[in-house]
């Protein structure tokens, strides 16, 4: 059995985040989580849109996102942090 902590959060950043916008947070959380993030050491987000079957991908360097790429349709992805795989974009509206 996993060794859960006994905590109402956690105190180490993840490496990615996916985010899905929801219908009323959809102007606001782009912006605002992004400089979270960055501020706390994420690595890679991206952020997927299935309204329209969007992917946008970012890497911080240097305390800065990047973008790497904005992918539509059924485009292959193959983004950091999981560029060793690969997977059609519209597998995600399935």
């Amino acid at each position: 059995m996993p060794n859960y902590p006994d905590a109402a959060y956690c105190e180490i950043a993840p490496d990615w985040v996916c985010e899905v916008p929801s219908p009323s947070t959809r102007r606001i959380d782009p912006n605002e989580k992004r400089t979270i993030y960055a501020r706390e050491g994420v690595a890679h987000l991206w952020f997927v849109d299935p309204d329209a079957q969007i992917l946008e991908a970012f890497e911080l360097r240097k305390g800065q996102w990047v973008l790497l790429a904005t992918l539509c349709d059924d485009a292959p992805v193959s983004l950091p942090p999981f560029d060793a795989i690969t997977f059609p974009l519209d597998a995600l509206w399935a």
